[in-house]
């Protein structure tokens, strides 16, 4: 079971020297990936939007292509995962060619996580159809893979043509992983079908969580795949609990077939809670204190 931590660029600041000292330090303490957000566009905070739900430009994002090809260069060994992108909001054939050249520059060290979001004001930004996005999204899935594959590709479907035509360069292997995130039927279905790992983050340790993961590898097998092939990625919070708290939880996860652990330092869910800190040494003491609770059960 592999460990990661979250980059907590809103807290510690979007300059290359603290990002470039946090990845490394998390690399030096053994952390086998680094996680971070996509968001292109968001409204004026200070407007009144109605009680409704909106992302604002309150907090800083960094988009993960720079950041993470940023960070390649600055480290040795420690993965890199979109945590997630929101693809629909993207033309899927360049971020084909992003993720590619990511994948070539970094060593194969990055996944691309991506989900179907929830911001409309960032699809009406970027000129895309907020309504129809997890269809669309499930074909440019499609339309990715097959511009990874082979050096040129035809490809006819709802919202995508291409004509004897591909990217160079193209990831060594033939593919980006990609992870699904999101907990709808649909989510489940595609990461069953199309996905090299899932992240459902709404179910803590329990039998929710076991039901979930259940559920994907029977739809898998119903694809014709071998469940095993999947990774199951979940977060746990460094925020909240006590050593023997994150042991118990560690060892369900891996009990329950987990592949991939995120320790999110400010992920605030149901069942997440955020450090208290904001500074970056803040985070790091959190991550290290974390790890040296885990690490013999990983």
């Amino acid at each position: 079971m592999q460990l990661g931590a979250s980059i907590p660029v809103a807290d510690i600041g979007i300059g290359p020297a603290v990002l470039r000292d946090y990845a490394q330090a998390a690399e030096g303490l053994g952390y086998g990936h680094l996680v971070a957000p996509d968001h292109v566009l968001g409204v004026n905070p200070a407007a009144d939007h109605g009680g409704r739900r909106v992302g604002t430009t309150a907090n800083a994002y960094h988009d993960p292509f720079v950041l993470f090809g940023f960070l390649a260069g600055c480290t040795q060994r420690i993965g890199f995962a979109a945590g997630v992108l929101i693809l629909a909001q993207r033309q899927a054939v360049l971020v084909a060619k992003q993720a590619a050249s990511l994948d070539v520059l970094c060593g194969g060290r990055f996944r691309l996580g991506v989900g179907v979001g929830w911001n409309e004001v960032e699809f009406v930004g970027l000129n895309e159809n907020f309504k129809n996005r997890g269809r669309r999204s499930e074909e440019q899935v499609r339309v990715m893979q097959a511009l990874w594959a082979e050096p040129h590709t035809n490809f006819t479907g709802d919202f995508h043509r291409i004509e004897d035509a591909g990217i160079n360069p193209r990831p060594a292997s033939g593919r980006v992983p990609i992870w699904f995130g999101g907990h709808a039927e649909a989510t489940f279905r595609r990461a069953a079908q199309y996905g090299d790992g899932f992240m459902p983050l709404a179910y803590p340790a329990g039998d929710a969580a076991l039901a979930a993961f259940e559920k994907l590898r029977g739809l898998a097998r119903q694809a014709g795949r071998n469940p095993a092939e999947i990774g199951i990625e979940v977060w746990t919070s460094p925020g909240i609990g006590t050593d023997e708290d994150w042991r118990r939880e560690i060892a369900f996860w891996k009990k329950a077939g987990v592949t991939h652990v995120t320790a999110h330092t400010t992920y605030v869910s149901g069942h997440h809670k955020r450090i208290a800190g904001h500074s970056a040494a803040e985070h790091l003491a959190a991550i290290t204190r974390y790890r040296t609770a885990v690490a013999d059960l990983l």
